[in-house]
């Protein structure tokens, strides 16, 4: 016997999720009104969505800034879309303005892992390797720690690897997906600097 969806329930995964109001309600009805499992449907078709659309070409979009009360600290961000409509629609907007705040907050370097330098990752990599061999870790078991540790010392300097500020439960690459998802649209976080008064270079990346 199916579960009856109500409008609550449809609510409680939005808030959940961020997805639209029909794709709520589809989940849920999909999946016998479990919300665990409806929420992980939604994922799971936004991770799709976005591969889909991750081809086209996003040319448009906005460079959206944030600026600290004290004028200390400020942020430049571009956020690319395919179309001029979507650059001014209100969810796109919104994400572009809280990204820069999340900027400001999180200090990332690079936007994506790809965009890491080589031997900056092996000199990280030797680094957490020297610690945990000298942990006292055989180097079977301590290759396995720093794949761990290199997971965590991405998520401090790459953008799309970070917690979401807003929403710790999810990862900037994870609201990027449900944005594309929702949206409909090829989605780019294409570079940004962040300029901190006293520092002589401002950490910054670019796609």
């Amino acid at each position: 016997m199916s579960v009856e969806v109500t409008p609550q329930m449809v609510k409680q995964l939005r808030d959940m999720t961020g997805a639209g109001f029909n794709d709520c309600r589809v989940a849920l009805m999909e999946n016998n009104g479990d919300m665990e499992k409806a929420a992980e449907y939604l994922r799971k078709k936004g991770v799709a969505t976005a591969a889909k659309k991750s081809g086209r070409v996003a040319n448009d979009g906005i460079v959206q800034a944030y600026m600290h009360h004290n004028g200390r600290l400020a942020v430049l961000v571009e956020v690319n879309s395919e179309t001029d409509f979507v650059a001014r629609n209100e969810d796109f907007k919104r994400f572009a303005k809280d990204l820069s705040l999340h900027i400001a907050n999180m200090n990332p370097r690079y936007v994506k892992i790809e965009d890491v330098p080589a031997a900056e990752v092996e000199h990280e990599r030797s680094i957490q390797l020297a610690k945990t061999v000298a942990e006292g870790k055989s180097e079977a078991v301590a290759q396995k720690i720093v794949d761990g540790r290199m997971g965590k010392w991405y998520e401090e300097v790459v953008l799309m690897e970070q917690p979401w500020l807003h929403d710790d439960s999810k990862k900037v690459k994870d609201v990027l997906t449900q944005l594309i998802a929702g949206i409909k649209e090829n989605i780019v976080v294409r570079r940004f600097v962040r300029f901190a008064l006293g520092e002589e270079n401002a950490p910054q990346a670019a796609e």
